[in-house]
């Protein structure tokens, strides 16, 4: 092992092509006593393809994480090295491990991390957007309502935006951060350095354009807020009071995504904010 010492390493692999696991990292993970993975399954389709064998595999999910602690921090404790892989790409990143490493060094045990593949990197170094300041915010809640909390926390903050998604999701989640954030630049990044990776440039108000269905991997980069003109505020209330008129029995939420669409500049927030204003 490249040191001696008992130590937790946080391994990065590959998200798609097997040549993109470094020497390093091919050392620890052929070296280690123990190789916790999500699924041991792919795990070691992931070595077959990378020409590996592991001594020992460990599953360490989220289902099982705390359960496994003690039992991994006792081997530790008396000499092993022990590796931390995901699925794919950078642990930590929406997966398991969090607590892992924090226990690790609440007690003192050595924490290395081979850096690599990592999707949400990938992805926002190729999609044009901005790069700096972002945030990632893993995947996104399942409920509408608690998607639209999520991304209205972001609403006014100039940072770019960078998310997993599940296909059969990706559609509702687009239009609930255009309702909440507005005009923006996005990109969906799918199948990142495997044969089909694809990057698609499209707009949020423009989403309705993705017709095709998207298979496997997605992440979502979206552009932070973009300096416009803002609709003046009375225009804005005449809106509303328009809107209102002709559908007195509307949802206030459907009623504020219309204004919302049918203005600049002004968040979802914002929009319910001057409808309990004008009550």
């Amino acid at each position: 092992m490249p040191s001696t010492s008992p130590r937790l390493w946080v391994v990065a692999t590959p998200l798609g092509n097997p040549g993109d696991l470094s020497p390093r990292a091919r050392e620890v993970l052929t070296e280690a006593a123990l190789v916790l993975a999500e699924d041991t399954r792919r795990a070691g389709q992931l070595f077959a393809r990378c020409g590996l064998t592991a001594q020992r595999f460990m599953s360490f999910h989220d289902h099982n994480e705390e359960e496994r602690l003690p039992r991994i921090l006792d081997e530790l404790r008396g000499g092993a090295h022990i590796a931390l892989i995901s699925d794919a790409g950078m642990p930590l990143m929406a997966d398991p491990g969090f607590r892992l490493v924090r226990a690790c060094r609440a007690e003192g045990i050595d924490v290395s991390v081979l850096p690599g593949p990592s999707a949400p990197i990938t992805a926002l170094a190729g999609s044009g957007i901005a790069p700096q300041p972002f945030t990632f915010l893993g995947f996104p809640p399942r409920k509408r309502s608690d998607v639209e909390k999520l991304f209205a926390e972001y609403a006014n903050v100039r940072t770019t935006l960078v998310f997993f998604e599940r296909k059969d999701r990706l559609a509702d989640t687009l239009d609930a951060a255009h309702a909440v954030l507005g005009p923006r630049e996005c990109c969906i990044a799918r199948e990142l350095t495997k044969p089909h990776e694809e990057f698609i440039l499209l707009r949020l108000e423009d989403r309705a354009q993705l017709t095709r269905e998207l298979l496997g991997e997605i992440t979502v980069v979206i552009g932070p807020p973009e300096s416009v003109t803002a609709t003046p505020r009375a225009e804005v209330l005449a809106l509303l009071a328009d809107e209102a008129g002709a559908a007195p029995n509307e949802k206030p939420r459907e009623l504020a995504r219309r204004v919302h669409e049918a203005t600049r500049g002004w968040t979802m927030k914002d929009i319910y904010k001057l409808m309990q204003d004008a009550r």
